[in-house]
């Protein structure tokens, strides 16, 4: 009898917990790729964050590789899986492949956009040499609108990610879009992985756009990885013990953002991204 009491709470508690009338769309790098398009993958944080949001539906359309930032030969390829760092494999395509999905039918339109990128840009700055050209006060100098400008244009870690997400708010005006810096890695100076999570974070504060900083808060700890692998398998990619903690981090964030809104589906108005 006891036990049944405590599997029914348990189920009761579960319940409330749900979030069966939210779409959600999420865009990453390898730590989210390792979850699967269908975020059912026990490596990818994105599985467990399903797991515990318990949305109506959650998609992943992250690559391997991705990073934030585009080069000057980057163009449209919403079909590239290199699996490693490219011209394309870049958060631009991965937005391309989301609106297409949409547009198509294939992908509800998302109440909430998790993007989880910034990892590859950290690590490979040689091969993304305009990364820290710009400052995100450099990036929203003009009010102009970027979402006209070519990719191959758009070579700075601040501005692109000022593109994509204006990107994003003009083709899903109604969705939420929430933005994760990357985790801290073994194979990655922490001053780099700062830098680049400081720049996503006061890109975000600039468009009102939460911002959930796993490089501070996340289970993967660099100086605790180089002695023991136990969050992640190679000191960057998480295991699954890290990809479950992850997940459940992130969708608690973001159940905390909802709850304090007025609009569980949307919880800030997107025109501050046209109004910069």
């Amino acid at each position: 009898m006891r036990t049944s009491i405590i599997t029914l709470l348990l189920f009761l508690a579960t319940s409330l917990h749900a979030n069966d009338s939210i779409h959600v769309a999420i865009l990453g790098d390898s730590n989210t790729w390792l979850g699967g398009d269908q975020c059912d993958q026990p490596r990818g944080w994105n599985t467990w964050f399903r797991e515990a949001f318990r949305p109506a539906s959650c998609r992943s359309y992250a690559r391997s590789g991705a990073t934030w930032t585009n080069t000057v030969r980057t163009k449209s390829n919403p079909e590239e899986n290199t699996a490693v760092l490219s011209d394309d494999n870049v958060a631009y395509n991965q937005i391309v492949r989301l609106k297409e999905a949409c547009k198509s039918g294939t992908q509800p339109s998302p109440h909430i956009i998790l993007i989880a990128l910034g990892t590859n840009d950290a690590w490979f700055t040689k091969h993304r040499p305009g990364l820290f050209d710009i400052s995100p006060q450099q990036a929203f100098a003009s009010d102009s609108t970027t979402i006209h400008r070519h990719p191959s244009t758009v070579l700075s870690l601040a501005e692109s990610v000022r593109y994509g997400c204006e990107m994003l708010a003009d083709a899903l005006p109604d969705a939420q879009i929430i933005l994760l810096t990357p985790m801290q890695s073994t194979s990655i100076p922490y001053d780099n992985i700062r830098r680049t999570g400081d720049i996503i974070e006061e890109c975000a504060n600039r468009m009102s756009i939460p911002v959930i900083r796993l490089d501070k808060e996340s289970c993967v700890s660099s100086l605790r990885e180089k002695h023991e692998k136990r969050f992640t398998t190679d000191g960057t990619h998480t295991s699954e013990e890290g990809a479950r903690r992850n997940g459940r981090f992130v969708a608690n964030k973001v159940r905390s953002l909802l709850h304090v809104s007025p609009n569980k589906t949307k919880l800030h108005s997107h025109q501050s991204l046209q109004q910069k």
